[in-house]
Parts: structure tokens; sequence; C-alpha cells
């Protein structure tokens, strides 16, 4: 298929409005918030802080590796420039997860939960997971379908969307 492609149109005004960043540190801001107002840390903190520090940095290594793909397949990273994607991009983490940017910002949502110590706090990755993969992830793959046609289908069929 070419550029020329039409773009599916949204089903909702959120799709692929906001950028992923901004929902992480809504979501991260939020977190913060409830756990202080309802049930602040407290206890030992060297193990959960080992623990949400080794978390952050396979986070981080997950999206570094995706990032790193895409720039090798010289395709947008831009998850709101759906349509600049020049390429289904299948090599190294993407042969684990279909977003692994997703995948890496939801852990990074997880290890800020484990750090703040609450319950409540895991509410924040489910959410935000959730929110990207109606507003996010769904319309990105109707527009991968409608542009990369079989190419995308084959690797959808073989990669899971999450891990």
């Amino acid at each position: 298929m070419n550029d020329a492609t039409p773009v599916p149109a949204r089903t909702h005004w959120l799709e692929n409005r906001v950028p992923p960043p901004l929902v992480l540190m809504v979501v991260a801001a939020a977190m913060w918030a409830v756990t202080r107002r309802l049930a602040p840390a407290s206890g030992p903190t060297t193990g959960r802080t080992a623990v949400a520090v080794s978390l952050g940095v396979i986070a981080l290594g997950i999206i570094g590796f995706g990032i790193h793909a895409f720039r090798r397949a010289r395709t947008t990273m831009s998850p709101l420039n759906i349509q600049g994607a020049v390429t289904v991009v299948s090599s190294g983490v993407f042969g684990f997860t279909r977003n692994p940017m997703y995948v890496g910002l939801t852990a990074l949502l997880v290890a800020w939960a484990v750090h703040l110590a609450s319950p409540w706090a895991l509410f924040g990755p489910a959410v935000f997971a959730l929110f990207i993969d109606r507003f996010q992830i769904q319309p990105e793959e109707r527009a991968l379908r409608s542009k990369f046609g079989t190419a995308y289908e084959e690797y959808r069929a073989r990669v899971r969307r999450w891990i």
C-alpha cells in the first residue's frame, strides 16, 4: 500500500489526540495525589526503592530498544502521526510486543506504584493501559492495517499487543 491510503476515520474525539507521555505524567501525578491523601507510604524503603529502580531501568530499556528499532527502520516514532509510518517494524523488541513503548511506560508507572507503596497506586498503571489501549493502540492498529494490509495482519497474528 502507499502513502495515499486514506486514514480510517476516528471513532472517538480522543483517539490519537493526547501524547502518551502526557497521559503518563497525568496518571503519575494522580497516583501520587491519591497515595498522599488516602494511604501515605510508611515503613522501610530500601528494598522497595531497589525494586522500583530496577523496574524503572527495565522499563526505560524496553522504551529505548523500541526507539532504536524505529530509528533503524527510519520510520516515525510519533504516536500522533501514524500515517508517517513507512514500514512495519517487527524486529528486535517488536518481535515480543507490538507496543514496546507503551509496555515500557506502563512498567514505569508500576515502578512508581512500588515506590509509592500504596495499593491505591496500582490503579494508575491499569488506568494508563486501558486509556492507551482504547485511545492510542486501537486507532494505530486501524491505521496500520489500512496502510500496510497483509504485512501488518501477519505481524499482528505473530506478536502480542502487550506482552
